[in-house]
Parts: structure tokens; sequence; C-alpha cells
């Protein structure tokens, strides 16, 4: 994507070096910084659309570099994926609990990385456009507004990530259509990106957690469904 700038956040400088060469390859304008809090110095000036950060770093790990951005008004929307060697379910849990759009597990293959990368841009374009997506869907006391990227319950104004909005938007869509689990990996995540098996439970959880625990049921076996 022309001026498309990404950062990259790493202390190792052979994965800083490989990825950087790869990405500017692709015409994309890279900036890099070697530990979590030069990251955020760095993300702060430069104001980057993507980030790219390792978990595992000295002096700030990825997860708390993570969580500060997301803090930061002008970080709100900003994509942010991760790399990690480790491939426990709790470091990937925590990583799109703090507002993660995606991770990417060491060792990092090229055309995979690559591929990854495009496809979370596209999404973030789609999500932007103010055409014939950008509407408002009102369900009970909810309001969710694609344009302006919004929700409201009642009077409230409801915090989201990106893909937690994406998640609520769809179910919101349709409410009482039963979506299976690869339909909302699908239409979410796309059919491009691989991401883990619990991802959707960790983002429905959250939605619970924030718009109460009566909307979003689980349908054991098939995937979940919207009701009021």
């Amino acid at each position: 994507m022309e001026n498309t700038k990404i950062l990259i956040v790493d202390d190792e400088p052979d994965i800083l070096e490989f990825l950087q060469y790869n990405l500017e390859k692709e015409g994309y304008e890279v900036v890099t910084a070697g530990d979590g809090e030069e990251g955020i110095q760095v993300a702060e000036r430069e104001l980057p659309h993507l980030i790219i950060l390792d978990i595992m770093m000295p002096k700030l790990d990825g997860v708390e570099v993570c969580r500060y951005l997301r803090s930061k008004p002008e970080f709100e929307k900003t994509l942010i994926t991760f790399l990690t060697a480790r491939e426990e379910d709790y470091s990937q849990i925590a990583a799109l609990d703090v507002g993660g759009d995606d991770y990417i597990t060491k060792p990092i293959r090229p055309r995979v990385f690559l591929s990854r990368i495009k496809a979370l841009l596209r999404r973030s374009d789609r999500l932007g456009d103010s055409g014939e997506e950008s509407e408002m869907l009102r369900v009970g006391d909810l309001v969710i507004d694609r344009e302006r990227i919004s929700v409201h319950k009642g009077d409230k104004e409801i915090e989201l990530a990106k893909k937690e909005f994406e998640l609520l938007y769809l179910l919101l869509s349709k409410p009482g259509k039963v979506f299976s689990r690869e339909e909302i990996f699908n239409k979410v995540w796309g059919t491009d990106v691989i991401v883990g098996n619990r991802t959707i439970d960790v983002h429905i959880r959250k939605l619970r957690e924030k718009i109460g625990d009566d909307y979003i049921k689980t349908i054991k076996g098939i995937g979940y469904k919207f009701e009021f």
C-alpha cells in the first residue's frame, strides 16, 4: 500500500533488518525501534498506520506497549500485530486482550508474513470506507455506527477495539441468526489470515464484559448469535 507507514519494534537486530527489507521491497515506508520504550517514542513521533510488536522485549514488553498505546486516542484505531516465538495460548490471548488485531508466530516466513500484513491493511480500508458499508444499526438499546466506528448503549458510549467492533457489527447485522465460527473467522478476520482457535472466544468474552452478558448467545458446537 503506497504511503503506508509501518513501525517494527523488536530487540533482535537481525529480525528488524529482515522484516524492514521485505516490507520496503513491497513499497511500504518502515521505521524501527529496538525495545518497548523506544517503540512508544517512535510511535508517538511517526504515527504509523501499522505497528508490529515483538512480545518478548526488554524494558517494556509488547503487551505493555500495546496497552499504553491503546490508552491514547491517537492510537485507538491504529493496526497492531504481534510477533511471538511462543505458541502458548496465554501469550496469544494476552496480545488480543490488550487490543492487538493479530499475531504472527516466529519463525517468520516472508510470503506468509507479507500476506498477513496486506490482509490487515485491506480490512482496515474496508472498515474505514464511507460508502455503502457505512451505516448505523439500532437493536434494543444498542446503537452501532459504522461510519464513526462507535457504539452506544443507551446514553453511554462503549469503547471497543477494532476487531471487537467488527465482530459486534456482524452479529448485530442479523439479530437471531446463528453465525458459525468459520463464518465469523472469514468475515471478521478474512480467509487469508490464520488466527488461534481461542481468538473468537476472547473477543466474545470481552464484548460481553462491555455490553452485558444477555445479548450474545453461545450455540454449542456451532457458533454465536445476537439476541435482545
